[in-house]
């Protein structure tokens, strides 16, 4: 059972087609088979049946009731013993058989009514050594009206082997065609397969090319019907890529940010400062130290696009963030309305969806003057894609200067110096949306009139 199902695509479909095919042409070939057999007979039937009338139009019976077969019968071959052509005629107290038949014991008949007729067989035959034959008869039933309306049967029978000798001729072209028919068929269909698979065997080759370092993605070379694989073993590549990227200039960063600090207590150390001052200087440097981790694991907080994550219902998760900013902002009195399509959802991480509507919620809090505004709406997509979602966050702030859009995206820049932050913000949404491929645009609210972010996660296989 293991050895079935380890076999290739290629030995599957070669194994099914040749089961097909052998299984088509069989029924073909006896089906071709039995239509010639039956012809056959019903030939032989029409022409023993030729061959009776004639024997019979020129036969007589005298008074003494005795049969008279005709000087010159149908057929020659009723005058030649063993011939394979016979004749007999029975009826009450007569018995004619043909000169073929001498040395053969025919195979008696029914006794038939005047004008019945009779194909039967293959009939045992014996001749005089007691070998056994077959014959085919064909029987009349016959009312002699010249010799007082006497009634007998009149049959004729022909060898068996004759009409076998057509059918073997027959079966030996027919399997032999079907034979020679099926090898070019199988021949076919492994070059069919063989073009067939082939593109499966590119995304093997590639595979194996990605592998060995060779190449960075599979190229975009394929069938519509593999598009949605390779496309998404691209997007594996490339977010398995993305995140030990990120995880290398996380640790790398955090190691580098941490040298300072510990380089100055060591200094401190070396120099012998006083109790108190190592006190004051250690309590600075710690302090410095968990924010640089804090700032670090922000960014590395962030797990990536996920290309098979089930669909995250959205408007649980701003409802939550809502209510807690509500609360860290209460002395403001911000007010955040939803205008959320019940049908939108997030593929992919909890905490980037978390982490993107935190953000730029949080960044509205802070700059609104009494609203906020987050509208949700599902991004239209092809049959075989999972829809995309878009994002719009508004706020009654003083808005963001369209010069100043870069730079305030850019890592650790905030608008304000005297508003506290660590602005990180806004750089871990650019970063997140540029995971899942998407789009982040900044621009003034049209209604509210502060700072619009409008995040766009497009459709994904």
């Amino acid at each position: 059972m293991r050895g079935w199902r380890t076999l290739s695509l290629q030995a599957r479909q070669l194994l099914a087609a040749s089961l097909a095919l052998v299984a088509f042409l069989g029924l073909t070939g006896y089906a071709l088979d039995r239509a010639f057999v039956d012809t056959a007979q019903n030939a032989l039937r029409e022409r023993l049946a030729d061959l009776a009338n004639g024997y019979l139009s020129g036969s007589e019976l005298d008074r003494s009731r005795a049969f008279i077969s005709p000087e010159t019968p149908p057929d020659i071959r009723f005058m030649i013993p063993g011939s394979g052509l016979y004749a007999s005629v029975r009826g009450d107290g007569l018995r004619w058989e043909s000169a073929s038949s001498l040395g053969r014991s025919l195979p008696p008949v029914a006794f038939l009514e005047p004008g019945e007729r009779r194909f039967e067989g293959p009939l045992r035959i014996i001749d005089a050594r007691g070998m056994e034959n077959s014959v085919y008869a064909y029987s009349i039933g016959v009312i002699w009206e010249s010799a007082g309306d006497f009634r007998l049967t009149f049959s004729v029978y022909e060898d068996a082997a004759q009409i076998q000798d057509q059918v073997n001729v027959f079966r030996r072209a027919l399997w032999g065609y079907l034979g020679l028919a099926a090898g070019l068929l199988l021949m076919v269909q492994v070059l069919v397969l063989r073009w067939s698979l082939l593109p499966l065997r590119n995304v093997e080759r590639e595979l194996a090319r990605v592998r060995k370092a060779q190449s960075q993605r599979l190229s975009g070379r394929h069938p519509r019907e593999l598009e949605s694989i390779t496309e998404s073993i691209n997007n594996l590549i490339e977010s398995e890529r993305s995140h030990l990227e990120r995880s290398r200039n996380t640790l790398s960063d955090l190691a580098h940010s941490l040298k300072t600090p510990l380089a100055v207590l060591r200094s401190r150390l070396e120099a012998g400062a006083s109790h108190d001052e190592l006190r004051t200087e250690v309590a600075a440097q710690v302090q410095r130290m968990n924010e640089i981790v804090s700032y670090q694991l922000s960014r590395a907080a962030r797990s990536g696009h996920a290309l098979f994550a089930a669909p995250i219902e959205i408007e649980p998760r701003a409802e939550e963030i809502v209510a807690g900013l509500e609360k860290v902002y209460a002395a403001k009195g911000v007010l955040c309305e939803f205008e959320i399509d019940p049908a939108a959802r997030f593929h992919g991480e909890l905490g980037d969806l978390q982490e993107l509507m935190g953000n730029l919620l949080e960044n509205a809090f802070k700059w609104a003057n009494k609203r906020v505004l987050l509208v949700v709406q599902v991004e239209a997509a092809a049959a075989n894609q999972r829809p995309g979602v878009s994002f719009i966050v508004d706020d009654d702030g003083p808005g963001i200067p369209e010069d100043a859009v870069e730079r305030l995206l850019q890592r650790g820049v905030r608008g304000d110096e005297r508003v506290h932050g660590h602005g990180i913000g806004l750089s871990i949404v650019q970063d997140i949306v540029a995971a899942y491929r998407g789009q982040l645009v900044v621009e003034r609210a049209p209604e509210l009139g502060g700072a619009r972010f409008r995040v766009r996660i497009p459709p994904a296989f």
